[in-house]
Order: structure tokens, then C-alpha cells, then sequence
């Protein structure tokens, strides 16, 4: 443990030459101020030059033990009599102690379908650790961190916010002292401390199993990745990564009899499966974003023969009576654009489809920032009877998303919303559908860029009072009454 009292007898022990970069600055940065370690006025005085110090202090003493327990030439050869207690407090812990820590970590381990966003930013700061990262790296992880605070994905009221904000202040004293790049070093005790965070939050086994193959449905020429998908379950099985007693074990097992089937099967050109298991290995890893599960995704060949094209089983929301007459059938991440002037109908329409998709498949927000959580809104769910336990509402748009299948914004110009606001959310929730309501001009056009037209699948008009027109792409020319 170093401390103002007695850092110039242990600094005398270290060799300053070995230490990394950010470390070596913050050697020459205490040095300085201290007037060689002589006047320590400023330490004492500053809060702020204390913090910094105290920190460079748990770094330097975590990063010689973890050197001495490597037994890598760190410490000084120096006289006996200089040695004292102090230098012992930055001696190897013992190896059985670590091994019992293990041992906790793995008995109290809790299985999850995916990571809360505090987990994921500790296990990706705990990488850092003894990496050589560049000013970008570091800005980078800085910026995605600061998102999720904005984007209140991680909270001051979350159990690991203690941890979120050291892990926020560390990487910003990082990159400011920084050169274009340096070898993060995490203090041992605090290092172990995360670990024994994420040690006991992890993701069922069988999960990274069923992404793969999800990835896998639906494509032509994926015999060899098959194939490659087969090798990896047989050998985690044999090799007990997966276990009866994952929650998941009995859905690996279909995925691995529907493999053998399709490279059994010379003339199966796809992976097929039916829509009902399909739904259910997808809520399965909801939030993974894989683009597949929805049309065509970015991975498909840019060169197609038709026939095998022609054969390909597309996933669809899968839309009945006036509603499929309307819009037809989207896949379940479309767009859509609903315009009118006021008091013609659009947020009946809107609410009237709001509860239909809740009754029958998902659950729905209704955004609406245009009339707020007041009567009105109240009467028009009454009038349409939408009512639901899967439907709900709200005055302003929520940080997350992610809990719902269909998202309302009425509307889209009192959200102050623009085609790149659009274009972010979409791209930050690949396989929700969102349904945009506008507000429109005195001529009846919709508020905004024509970008808002082109950029969705679906274009509902209200061009007089009770009286929807659909000219979209799945469906054009698609009418319904409103009232």
C-alpha cells in the first residue's frame, strides 16, 4: 500500500522503466508536484490532486504485486535495512486463496438470457485490463458509457453504480494523460472485485448456440457453416460446456435434430423451421439484434438464381381480416407512416391497430405526445374498446424500448423528431416495428422531408374524414373505414 508517508522510501524500491506508460506519467506527474516528493502541500490541499494521487498510488501497488506474483522483474534489488512492513503489503497474495475465490465465484454463478447494460460495461472494462489501447479505444468506450447513462440504460438508483462511476472517472484520467497509447492496468483488488461481479452474472451456454443457428435460418449456401454449427454443439456437449440443467438444453436438442435433417436432406437448399418455434427461440434472445429473423438481412448473396429466391420462406407479422386488407402482411420490423388532417381519424385508426397487435401479437406502446395521458386519449381507447394488458401508453418517449413488439409515436413533429432521428432508432432496434404518426399542412401533405415517405414500408393516408388509403409496398391501393 503506498500513501503520502511513505512513497519516496517504496518508489525507491520500483523500477520506474518498467512501468507502463500511464503509469510512468503519473510517476513524473507526483514527482513534480511534490517538488521531488519534498513539499506535499498540494496533495493535502487539492481535493481533486488527492484523488488523482491516491488512485495513482492503488495502481501502482496493484500492478507490482501482480508483477511480483508473475514473477517479473519489478522491485528494485536493494539493501535489507531499507526494506520495511510496508514494503510486505506488496507481496504475491497466496495461490490458495485465489483458487477458493474461484470456487465461490462458479457456485454462486446467476444464468441469464442476455446482460444488464452495468454488467456488459464491466466485463468490457475488466478486458482492458494489461491491453495496449489507443486515445480512440478509450474515447470510444468513454462515448458508448456516456450513451447508456443519457439513454438511463444504466441509473444512479442500479446496485453496480458505485462501480459504473469509478469505471467512468478511470478511463477519463486514462485518456487524459495518455500518449496515442498505453497498457491499461486495472489495481488488483479492485480488478478482482468486478471480476467477482461478472464472475457470478453470465449467460446460459446455450444461448451464443441458438444465435448462431437463428443466423443460420432462412439462407442458401450455408451447408459448411451447418456443418460447423453441428461439430461445435457435439463438442460442447461432450465436453459438458452444456448440461442438462440448462434452461435451454431442450431447444438445443431440436436445433440439432433439424441440423442433421437439412444436411441429410441434399435437396433442402435452406434451414427451415416452423414460424411457432421460430417465435420462440426468438424471444428467447430478444434484444441480440440478429437482422435475420426479419426478410432479407445484410448477409444474404448479393447474387441469387430466382429459383432458390423464389424459395425462400420469408417470416410475417401475419395480419387478418381489415388489417390485412389494408396494409397486407409486413414482416414483423416494418415501418409505417399514418397522415391526415386534424379530427379525420388518423390516432383512431392508430389506436384501433394498437389494439389489435396487442390482443393478437405483442406488446405495444402508444406514444402520445400529441393529446398526452389526458380524456381524450382515455375516450378514444373506450370508443375502440383496446384495452389490453399488452397495450400501453405514455405522454414522451421512453428511454428503452426494448420490452415492446410495436412502438406508436403520435406524433412524430410534437416528438420533434427527424429522418435521421428515425433512421437512429431503427437502427438501435432492428426488430421492433414502429408505427409514425404526422401531422399534416394546410394542403393535407404530412409535416417534414419527403425522406419520411421514402424510408418506410408501409404509407397510410386519411384523405377524408373516416377513410384510410394504404400506398405502400406490401399492399397498395388497401382501404378501410375508420369509425
Amino acid at each position: 500500500m503506498l500513501t503520502a508517508n511513505n512513497y519516496s522510501e517504496q518508489v525507491a524500491l520500483i523500477d520506474y522503466t518498467k512501468l507502463p506508460s500511464n503509469l510512468q506519467k503519473g510517476y513524473d506527474f507526483l514527482k513534480k508536484s511534490t517538488q521531488s516528493y519534498t513539499n506535499w502541500d498540494v496533495y493535502f490541499k487539492s481535493e481533486k490532486i488527492k484523488e488523482v494521487i491516491d488512485l495513482y498510488f492503488s495502481k501502482v501497488a496493484s500492478y507490482v504485486q501482480h508483477k511480483a506474483e508473475a514473477n517479473l522483474p519489478i522491485v528494485k534489488s536493494t539493501p535489507e535495512k531499507i526494506k520495511d512492513k510496508s514494503v510486505q503489503k506488496i507481496t504475491p497474495k497466496p495461490t490458495e486463496a485465489k483458487q477458493t475465490k474461484v470456487v465461490e465465484t462458479a457456485a454462486n454463478t446467476n444464468f441469464a438470457e442476455r446482460l444488464d447494460e452495468e454488467i456488459k460495461i464491466i466485463k468490457r472494462f475488466c478486458n482492458l485490463n494489461e491491453k495496449v489501447k489507443t486515445q480512440e479505444d478509450i474515447m470510444r468506450f468513454i462515448n458508448s458509457l456516456q450513451k447508456a447513462i443519457v439513454e438511463r440504460k444504466i441509473r444512479k438508483t442500479s446496485e453496480y453504480a458505485s462501480e459504473i462511476e469509478y469505471i467512468q472517472k478511470d478511463l477519463i484520467m486514462v485518456y487524459n494523460r495518455m500518449s496515442s497509447k498505453t497498457t491499461y492496468y486495472i489495481p488488483q483488488e479492485k480488478l478482482s472485485h468486478l471480476e467477482s461481479i461478472i464472475g457470478g452474472e453470465k449467460i446460459y451456454p446455450s444461448i451464443q448456440y441458438i444465435k448462431k443457428y437463428l443466423n443460420l435460418v432462412g439462407k442458401t449456401g450455408v451447408k459448411q457453416k451447418v456443418t460447423a454449427l453441428r461439430t461445435q454443439l457435439e463438442n460442447a456437449v461432450s465436453k459438458g460446456k452444456i448440461s442438462k440443467s440448462d434452461k435451454y438444453a431442450d431447444k438445443l436438442t431440436q436445433i440439432h435434430n433439424t441440423i442433421i435433417q437439412f444436411l441429410d436432406t441434399p435437396t433442402q437448399k435452406t434451414l427451415e423451421i416452423d414460424s411457432q418455434d421460430l417465435n420462440g427461440l426468438q424471444g428467447i434472445v430478444d434484444g441480440c439484434n440478429c437482422s435475420s429473423l426479419h426478410g432479407v438481412d445484410d448477409s444474404m448473396p448479393v447474387v441469387m438464381n430466382s429459383m432458390d429466391f423464389a424459395n425462400l420462406q420469408f417470416n410475417t407479422i401475419g395480419l387478418q381480416g381489415k388489417w390485412r386488407s389494408l396494409i397486407g402482411d409486413p414482416s414483423p420490423n416494418f415501418t409505417a407512416m399514418v397522415f391526415g388532417k386534424p379530427k379525420m381519424g388518423k390516432s383512431y385508426l392508430c389506436i384501433d391497430f394498437a389494439g389489435y397487435l396487442a390482443r393478437n401479437h405483442g406488446k405495444v406502446l402508444y406514444v402520445a405526445k400529441e393529446e398526452g395521458l389526458d380524456f381524450t386519449l382515455q375516450k378514444k381507447l373506450e370508443d375502440k374498446e383496446v384495452a389490453h394488458q399488452n397495450l400501453f401508453v405514455a405522454s414522451s418517449m421512453p428511454a428503452d424500448l426494448l420490452p415492446y413488439d410495436f412502438i406508436f409515436l403520435d406524433s412524430v413533429n410534437k416528438l420533434g423528431l427527424q429522418p435521421e432521428d428515425l433512421t437512429a432508432l431503427k437502427k438501435m432496434y432492428p426488430t421492433k416495428s414502429f408505427i409514425y404518426v404526422f401531422q399534416t399542412t394546410k394542403e393535407g401533405k404530412f409535416r417534414g422531408a419527403n425522406s419520411f415517405q421514402h424510408d418506410v414500408d408501409v404509407v397510410i393516408e386519411i384523405p377524408e374524414q373516416g377513410k384510410a388509403v394504404q400506398f405502400g409496398r406490401f399492399n397498395q391501393g388497401g382501404e378501410m373505414g375508420i369509425f
